[in-house]
């Protein structure tokens, strides 16, 4: 065993499970309850979308620079870091009283999306070989069960109009418990990485995306052909473009500039960058729509928290796990890419049930659960994808990159689905018509179908045929969908990486 005796073994696995579960009460803690937040401070659709587009900026951000940092000043002390701010952003969230410091709250909490890498890190560090398949397996499915647990506590703490603060009170304890389990559990050890950090390389990446997003969430309120909005686009795209060639020039860049340009690659995470939109303008969009009341606006639920949470959101987060489940399966039978273009076909049927057919509760629950079905499979065939497609020694940093595009991905669709409500409106409300939401549900229907057609336009038949150890590791973490990357860090894994990087590449027909 690399580390301590089996009883510490066992301790620290079921700790780092519980760690890894903030990742998804934090996000699934708001979704359900951002309507009721815009209305308890008084703030419109735009404003409080910004709880969710800040956290996936500060995800897509902090998680590649937080998993270089583990590499070189340790897991166990960066680990406990992020749980520190994670700490301090849920506490200045449950003692906020406006819009601009609970966005500042969850910028803070985005970084706990970093946990789940380092996580995976800790265990290849930790346990021994023919236990850490299984132990994966069980840290990435509590990224699912972290998620319904969330989607339930939101609605019950929250039902009937109450203060949206217990939830950040809540989220304080589970984090500070978490906080104590690690430092107790994870074990102390030596730094060995070299190197340096990105930091220019990771401010760059911020600021360009916060520029491209500012006019998209914004266009509405400054005027879509306003200077202002028009000069925040086209400087967001300049900053882009010098960020990609200064990340060509340097020596260790935040993001590897070859794993962009290779065109099965880049189509890979492209794909992840759609199906990230997809994600969001459902789970968005259907906690929105179910709980508008139809008698104000001739469409909707009028459901609480609790209903929305428990009756239309918690299913398909079940049917999500279950497919995750059954993905590893399906892709050793299948194979990735036609997994992927099946899941591409099962999200636009579910978009299209909701576009056409959202007068019924059950219609609802039945669109829901076809895409989250297809945002499980397509998450969990990427890695598998990325893994058939570049070197064995590249695999963490390619599912790194992918687990960004994702982020961006989810920041995009959260930008615009708040554009879209806050400025097509019921004459006199601010209530946002049915049609606002069947734009969004066309957008997120073309993300789905995207997903699908990217494959055949970069992704060949004839790929690199994972290692064993490859693809269990990628079978076990397939729960994560969403929530995380599957190779882990970049460089982190230092056992058996030599072997495994001088292995031979053979090419296998895939289906």
């Amino acid at each position: 065993m690399a580390a301590g005796s089996t009883t510490a073994a066992r301790a620290l696995l079921p700790v780092m499970c519980f760690v890894v579960m903030i990742v998804a009460v934090l996000q699934t803690l708001v979704v359900p309850i951002v309507g009721t937040i815009g209305a308890q401070l008084d703030v419109g659709p735009t404003a409080v979308g910004w709880l969710l587009t800040a956290n996936l900026l500060a995800a897509a951000t902090a998680t590649p620079v937080l998993g270089r940092l583990a590499d070189l000043r340790g897991k166990r002390p960066v680990l406990l870091g992020v749980l520190v701010v994670v700490l301090l952003g849920s506490l200045i969230g449950a003692l906020s009283t406006s819009v601009g410091v609970l966005i500042f709250a969850r910028v803070l909490q985005g970084v706990s999306f970093a946990l789940f890498p380092i996580g995976i890190a800790v265990l290849r560090d930790e346990l021994p070989a023919e236990k850490l398949t299984g132990a994966m397996g069980i840290f990435s499915g509590t990224l699912g069960f972290g998620g319904c647990f969330g989607i339930v506590l939101t609605g019950v703490l929250v039902s009937d109009g109450a203060d949206f603060h217990r939830i950040f009170w809540l989220s304080s304890a589970i984090t500070a418990a978490g906080l104590v389990l690690a430092w107790i559990a994870i074990p102390r050890r030596p730094r060995v990485g070299t190197g340096s950090i990105d930091w220019i390389g990771a401010a760059g990446l911020a600021a360009g995306l916060v520029l491209v997003l500012l006019p998209l969430a914004e266009g509405g309120t400054w005027g879509w052909t306003s200077p202002v909005t028009i000069v925040s686009g086209i400087a967001g795209i300049l900053v882009l473009i010098g960020w990609f060639l200064y990340e060509r020039r340097i020596t260790d860049p935040l993001v590897a500039p070859r794993l962009l340009t290779n065109p099965p690659v880049l189509v890979t995470h492209l794909s992840a960058l759609v199906v990230g939109m997809s994600m969001f303008v459902m789970f968005l969009g259907s906690s929105y729509f179910v709980q508008t009341p139809r008698a104000v606006a001739g469409y909707g639920f009028g459901a609480t928290v609790l209903e929305a949470s428990t009756v239309y959101l918690l299913p398909g987060a079940i049917s999500g796990v279950l497919a995750s489940i059954l993905s590893g399966k399906l892709i050793h039978r299948f194979g990735s890419r036609a997994v992927l273009i099946a899941a591409s076909v099962v999200g636009v049927s579910g978009f299209v049930v909701f576009v056409f057919a959202h007068d019924r509760t059950w219609e609802v629950i039945a669109a829901i659960l076809l895409v989250n079905t297809y945002i499980s499979l397509a998450y969990a065939s990427l890695p598998s994808l990325l893994v058939a497609e570049v070197r064995q020694d590249e695999t963490g940093v390619a599912n790194s990159i992918n687990s960004i595009a994702r982020s961006v991905g989810s920041s995009f669709a959260s930008a615009l689905l708040a554009t879209l409500l806050a400025g097509i409106t019921i004459d006199g409300t601010d209530v946002p018509t049915e049609s606002a939401y069947v734009i969004a549900f066309v957008v997120g229907a073309t993300a789905a179908a995207l997903a699908g057609l990217l494959p055949f336009f970069g992704i060949t038949r004839t790929t690199r045929t994972p290692s064993d150890e490859e693809e269990d590791e990628v079978h076990a973490t397939a729960l994560a969908a969403e929530w995380g990357t599957v190779g882990g860090l970049g460089g982190a894994n230092t056992r058996g990486s030599g072997e495994r990087s001088g292995q031979s590449v053979r090419l296998a027909p895939e289906s």
